[in-house]
């Protein structure tokens, strides 16, 4: 038996030293290509939309990335290896109670990568069971970042065919007990003190083969669907920043509550404003005459508003101005704009502007 494992960097295309921005550039076309709105015949397509967005919301997480980097490095603990199957005579009674919150950080990201959050037959013979979380990655404009906002989103889920009621058999096909788990839905693979269970890929954790597979899903018990929903940005979210939405998750298989949607904000770069904490960031150019003889320019705000600053005569290259209150809002607290002033001197002047600056130069005294 091989035990399916996600690659993210081959997901994407990309190899394990790529940088950040060869990571974005290959999401953005592939999401491009994937994206749900292009496809709309095509149910695989949402699929690998949401395993594009998966590989993507690891990796562009430096922590989250470093983790699942370790994770590869540990060679499968035990031996085992991605992509590598069990060792033959590994069985429970020979093993230790291995559980994935041992792992910290890490064990969240091992159990997504072996699909450890699939239903299983034990599971199922529970009664109804919470719907699986979904991560979805939201790309937003640098000001609603700042300001806030609502963005509506197509999120590709995964639900219980409700065609076989997730059993993946034809209607009154009936099914029978998968001979590869005897009807326990789940494996194991390891070697020596380790061994973790899996969910059958046989049979998809059911415990049970049909035997004529269900039109509707293809006897995967499950179907791939859209789900429309807008999302209230908070005011001031960082890049990387998470939002918990209750009850928009995938819905639970046998009538149980469904899982939350977890949006993850990836917030595009503004060419005219940086983010400092609570404060935004600017530059804006003068000329020389303004730098000696000051000035009054107008500044563009955050929300394209023109607020008139004062620039007194001598004011240096790089000298930095507060404007209060124009900057990020956050909870109860607001940060300011930060104008950093840069002195534009000309490649070339004419003749008039330089009989000007040697008269400067003259009456300052200085040598050129």
């Amino acid at each position: 038996m091989t035990a399916r494992a996600k690659d993210y960097y081959q997901e994407l295309g990309v190899s394990q030293s790529a940088s950040d921005d060869e990571i974005k550039k290959a999401y953005r076309s592939l999401a491009k290509k994937y994206h749900p709105d292009a496809n709309p015949d095509d149910p695989s397509a949402g699929e690998r939309f949401k395993e594009i967005s998966e590989a993507y919301t690891v990796l562009s997480d430096s922590d989250s990335r470093k983790k699942y980097d370790q994770l590869r490095r540990f060679g499968g603990l035990g031996g085992y290896r991605p992509g590598a199957g069990p060792t033959p005579g590994a069985s429970p009674g020979g093993t230790r109670n291995f559980r994935f919150e041992d792992l910290g950080g890490i064990g969240d990201i091992f159990s997504s990568i072996f699909d450890l959050g699939k239903r299983t037959a034990e599971e199922r013979r529970q009664g109804p069971v919470r719907g699986r979380d979904v991560e979805y990655l939201i790309e937003i404009p640098f000001r609603t970042a700042v300001r806030g906002g609502r963005v509506t989103i197509n999120v590709p889920l995964s639900e219980e065919c409700a065609n076989c009621d997730g059993t993946g058999a034809a209607p009154g096909a009936g099914t029978d007990t998968c001979s590869e788990c005897h009807g326990r839905g789940t494996v194991t693979f390891g070697q020596g003190t380790f061994s973790v269970p899996r969910p059958c890929p046989a049979c998809m954790g059911r415990g049970q083969i049909p035997r004529q597979v269900c039109s509707a899903c293809g006897g995967r018990g499950e179907v791939s669907t859209r789900r429309k929903i807008a999302v209230t940005v908070p005011a001031g979210v960082d890049d990387g920043s998470r939002l918990r939405i209750p009850g928009q998750g995938e819905r639970g298989p046998g009538g149980g509550r469904p899982g939350d949607l977890i949006v993850k904000f990836k917030v595009h770069d503004d060419r005219f404003f940086a983010r400092e904490g609570l404060d935004l960031a600017c530059e804006v150019p003068i000329n020389v005459a303004q730098a000696l003889l000051g000035s009054r320019i107008r500044v563009r705000t955050v929300d394209n508003k023109k607020i008139v600053l004062k620039i007194p005569p001598g004011t240096q290259s790089g000298t930095t101005f507060r404007i209060k209150g124009q900057g990020v809002e956050k909870g109860q607290r607001t940060g300011d704009q930060l104008v950093r002033i840069v002195v534009d001197v000309p490649d070339e002047l004419s003749e008039e502007g330089r009989d000007a600056a040697e008269r400067l130069a003259r009456a300052e005294g200085l040598r050129h």
